[in-house]
């Protein structure tokens, strides 16, 4: 008989695999981090630092306080590797096999690979790659440009489109970060001991990293799997099916869902407690704009009931939140959403405007928990004031103040 969940149980079963159920009991250590990355199967990178950039900032909202530079530590040292997963993501490197047939056929990839301009530019590529066996591992910044130009894709300097396509290709790693810009190298020189007669099969690759996506997931139908990995949708939920009838993945039914949701066995018995109500998160917490746990932004509607958007990339004029919204986790509901921003310098976190949602009572011990929530936020940045603006509801903002004042030093705009 299947396991039943309720939608709390199903989504404190999400919360508990994606570690955002409670903070660990002790002080972080490095192996936490590399840890916390094979529990989320993926950590997305992104160059925003209003707050700290996302990967930074998705570990902090696990592990609380840590090192940061731990992260760019296991890259160097070759537990990490760079490609793209959901999107451009940090992964381990025993999942290295898993992304070598993209990189063996990237013309699938889109803007990440443009087979029309390496065509026309093959001279490019061969200059810089020869430049890179010659000398060693390069940033884009190592190469200068001479036109003027700037900007995205179209308007990078021909070293570094060059640079990208040879990265999607595979042929060059990212062998470390300085001051998170990318250090490319040669593949045989970052990984050495790779062989492609290893190579898994196309379909050993599609069934683990549905097997993958599911367990980081928690619990999931199967059309919500493809997104984790940027995956074929159709045939992947068709490998989720396929999993479940096998018993490799096992069917659960969940309340309100009309499609079977599945979970992972090494996950059965945190369902088993989900089922019991035994798991009870206990974190409150901000999270970035690209944690897994709200990346899909349909899915994170239909788990948490939470219509978010991030809208940076938004006019200022239709911008109904803020300019970079950080999405508010409080003990297993998505309850709020901040817009903040770091005065590293001036050691102020300003949060520019905060809202609860539709219906959330900012009671005392809500007020508490988003309290000590933003003053962990800014401690760990190194920004021990905490600026207060305008909040929905209007009367929270003064609770917020007063309920900082045994915390940290605060300031009211």
């Amino acid at each position: 008989m299947p396991l039943h969940l309720s939608a709390r149980a199903a989504r404190e079963l999400v919360l508990a695999a994606q570690g955002l159920d409670r903070r660990p009991r002790r002080r972080a250590r490095k192996d936490d981090v590399l840890a916390a990355i094979r529990r989320m199967g993926a950590l997305q990178i992104d160059t925003i630092q209003v707050v700290a950039r996302s990967p930074y900032l998705v570990l902090w909202s696990r592990l609380g306080p840590y090192a940061p530079h731990w992260l760019d530590e296991l890259l160097a040292e070759g537990a990490l590797f760079e490609y793209w997963a959901h999107e451009a993501c940090f992964l381990p490197i025993e999942d290295y096999p898993l992304f070598r047939h993209r990189m063996l056929d990237p013309s699938g990839m889109g803007w990440k690979y443009r087979e029309d301009w390496v065509e026309r530019h093959r001279d490019v590529l061969d200059r810089v790659l020869d430049h890179i066996r010659r000398n060693g591992p390069v940033r884009s910044a190592d190469f200068d440009r001479d036109d003027g130009r700037a900007g995205g894709w179209w308007e990078w300097k021909a070293e570094k489109r060059a640079l990208e396509a040879l990265f999607t290709a595979g042929e060059l790693m990212i062998a470390r970060r300085e001051n998170f810009q990318r250090v490319y190298d040669l593949r045989e020189r970052v990984l050495p001991g790779w062989d492609d007669a290893r190579l898994p099969s196309r379909d050993e690759v599609r069934r683990a990293l549905a097997l993958k996506a599911v367990r980081a997931l928690g619990v999931a139908p199967a059309r919500w799997v493809a997104d984790y990995y940027r995956t074929a949708r159709s045939e992947t939920a068709r490998t989720v099916r396929e999993l479940g009838d096998e018993g490799a993945l096992i069917s659960v039914h969940v309340e309100g869902w009309k499609e079977p949701g599945y979970v992972h066995p090494d996950n059965l018995d945190l369902a088993r407690r989900a089922a019991d109500h035994a798991i009870r998160p206990t974190l409150t917490t901000v999270l970035s704009p690209f944690d897994p746990l709200v990346w899909d932004r349909a899915r994170t509607r239909e788990m948490f009931g939470f219509d978010y958007k991030l809208e940076c990339y938004t006019p200022a004029h239709r911008r109904r939140w803020g300019y970079f919204v950080l999405p508010i986790l409080r003990r297993g509901a998505l309850v709020g959403r901040l817009d903040a921003k770091a005065h590293r310098r001036e050691g102020r976190f300003e949060v520019k405007a905060i809202y609860l949602e539709q219906g959330v009572r900012a009671s005392d011990a809500l007020v508490e928990d988003i309290a000590d929530a933003l003053s962990d936020v800014a401690a760990w940045h190194g920004t021990p004031e905490v600026a207060i603006g305008r909040s929905e509801p209007a009367a929270l903002a003064d609770a917020l103040e007063a309920a900082l004042a045994d915390r940290v030093s605060t300031l009211v705009v």
